[in-house]
Protein backbone atom coordinates (compact mmCIF):
# COMPACT_ATOMS: atom_id res chain seq x y z
CA UNK A 1 0.00 0.00 0.00
CA UNK A 2 1.46 3.45 -0.81
CA UNK A 3 1.51 6.38 1.52
CA UNK A 4 1.42 8.79 -1.35
CA UNK A 5 -2.04 10.67 -1.68
CA UNK A 6 -3.35 11.57 -5.17
CA UNK A 7 -6.14 14.57 -5.49
CA UNK A 8 -8.24 15.76 -8.63
CA UNK A 9 -8.45 19.36 -8.77
CA UNK A 10 -10.84 21.53 -11.08
CA UNK A 11 -10.02 25.46 -12.17
CA UNK A 12 -11.18 26.56 -8.49
CA UNK A 13 -8.24 25.00 -7.43
CA UNK A 14 -5.79 26.69 -9.27
CA UNK A 15 -3.24 27.97 -8.71
CA UNK A 16 -2.10 25.13 -7.51
CA UNK A 17 0.39 24.45 -4.43
CA UNK A 18 1.25 22.27 -2.09
CA UNK A 19 0.89 21.82 0.88
CA UNK A 20 -2.71 22.16 0.34
CA UNK A 21 -4.52 24.28 3.14
CA UNK A 22 -6.01 20.94 4.85
CA UNK A 23 -2.32 19.81 6.09
CA UNK A 24 -1.70 20.49 9.17
CA UNK A 25 1.14 23.14 10.06
CA UNK A 26 3.49 21.09 12.07
CA UNK A 27 3.10 18.31 9.04
CA UNK A 28 3.62 20.90 6.26
CA UNK A 29 6.72 21.38 4.15
CA UNK A 30 7.84 24.52 2.46
CA UNK A 31 5.11 25.78 -0.53
CA UNK A 32 5.52 25.27 -4.08
CA UNK A 33 3.24 26.05 -6.65
CA UNK A 34 2.19 23.30 -9.02
CA UNK A 35 1.69 23.69 -13.39
CA UNK A 36 -0.50 20.75 -13.46
CA UNK A 37 -1.98 22.58 -16.72
CA UNK A 38 1.05 21.75 -19.08
CA UNK A 39 0.33 18.12 -18.65
CA UNK A 40 -2.90 17.54 -17.01
CA UNK A 41 -0.92 16.27 -13.63
CA UNK A 42 1.93 16.75 -11.79
CA UNK A 43 3.52 15.34 -8.29
CA UNK A 44 5.20 17.64 -5.59
CA UNK A 45 8.69 17.71 -5.61
CA UNK A 46 8.52 17.71 -1.22
CA UNK A 47 6.24 15.14 -0.82
CA UNK A 48 5.30 13.65 -3.42
CA UNK A 49 1.27 14.43 -3.40
CA UNK A 50 0.25 13.82 -6.54
CA UNK A 51 -2.59 16.32 -8.58
CA UNK A 52 -4.37 15.48 -11.20
CA UNK A 53 -6.84 17.45 -13.52
CA UNK A 54 -10.26 16.63 -13.38
CA UNK A 55 -11.54 15.36 -17.13
CA UNK A 56 -13.48 18.23 -18.81
CA UNK A 57 -11.53 20.69 -16.66
CA UNK A 58 -11.40 24.19 -18.36
CA UNK A 59 -7.99 26.13 -17.57
CA UNK A 60 -8.09 30.16 -17.58
CA UNK A 61 -4.69 31.72 -17.95
CA UNK A 62 -4.33 35.32 -16.11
Amino acid sequence: MSDVKEFEVDGHDLPLHCPTKEVALWASHPRVFLDVAKTGQVACPYCGTKFKLKPGTQVHHH
